[in-house]
């Protein structure tokens, strides 16, 4: 740990300073890479959460987070919310939809927004995780705002990824075999007490057997969240899971890392491209004219980059 004191503060549960540390990583302000840079790293698991709109995501999450509380765990939260038209902001859909733990000093749930992101990420949420990972949360549950086959952003960011669909989803099984259902680690049924739960059920697992033999097969279970069925059943997949018996989190870590070296690259030269609106102009005019092209212009102006 380095010398921040808001690392040591976080460290020994200081929540406002926590609270702060997470808006600064959500809007990139301060100097959160000092922060970022003096924090214990731990090995929370991170549980990605994700399905389209309706499926029950903040219920399930709900019923996990009273499940693992029920064993003295600290809980974190990043509920990705869309963001308000008016200010940007997360519109906190999720955050009132877990109120029961609001009043728990075990559970930290923070709302991020989108901010027009692709793929139904907040800018933010790699740091906000490791901020919640610093405070001895664990797991770190990350929930999406659930906009469909776009959200595999997640599974970058999460350790484990867990796809919720609902009966009604069945016709939409064939669509998903290369997108999400290709890439989740577990995926529920949720609403499992309705109609059609249990052939939705056998649709995965025929879609299933035409995933990639080389990946591990994800097991398929159905909940009932608002009755809290089969919670137990996926905090023991997902416990076996942060196991790591097979090594797959540690190899999904060090993508991770790979993928946020690189976005902290491409943010860096964004940065960098704003700088030079006067250059970019005049280049974009000489190529309009016929006089140049993108190649050339790009390569001019990386001249100066350092």
């Amino acid at each position: 740990m380095g010398s921040d004191p808001r690392a040591r503060q976080i460290a020994k549960g200081d929540r406002r300073v926590l609270a702060r540390a997470l808006t600064q990583a959500e809007n990139g302000s301060g100097d959160i890479d000092l922060l970022l840079a003096a924090i214990e790293h731990g090995t929370a698991h991170r549980v990605g959460i994700t399905g389209a709109p309706g499926v029950g995501k903040s219920t399930l999450v709900s019923a996990l987070t009273r499940a693992w509380r029920a064993q003295d765990r600290k809980v974190g939260i990043l509920a990705v919310d869309p963001s308000s038209p008016f200010t940007g902001g997360a519109l906190l859909g999720d955050r009132v939809r877990m109120v029961e733990h609001t009043g728990d000093e075990g559970v930290f749930i923070r709302s991020l927004a989108t901010r027009g992101a692709l793929g139904g990420l907040a800018p933010g949420v790699y740091d906000a995780a490791d901020l919640l990972d610093a405070g001895g949360f664990d797991p770190v549950v990350i929930e999406t705002v659930g906009v469909g086959q776009a959200e595999l952003e997640i599974c970058r960011a999460a350790d484990t990824t867990v796809l919720v669909l609902a009966p009604g989803a069945g016709d939409e099984v064939q669509g998903m075999k290369a997108g999400l259902l290709e890439a989740a680690d577990v995926l529920v049924v949720n609403q499992a007490d309705r109609d059609g739960a249990q052939a939705l059920a056998t649709a995965l697992e025929a879609a299933l057997d035409l995933r990639q033999a080389d990946r591990p097969r994800p097991p398929v279970l159905l909940t009932t969240a608002t009755a809290a069925k089969g919670i137990d059943a996926l905090c023991d997949v997902l416990d076996e899971r942060a196991r790591d018996a097979d090594g797959a989190l540690a190899d999904r870590r060090v993508e991770r890392a790979a993928a946020r070296v690189r976005a902290a690259l491409y943010r860096r030269l964004d940065h960098y491209v704003e700088g030079r609106g006067a250059e970019l102009a005049a280049a974009a005019a000489r190529i309009a004219a016929g006089e140049s092209t993108a190649a050339v212009e790009a390569e001019l102006l990386m001249d100066d980059y350092e």
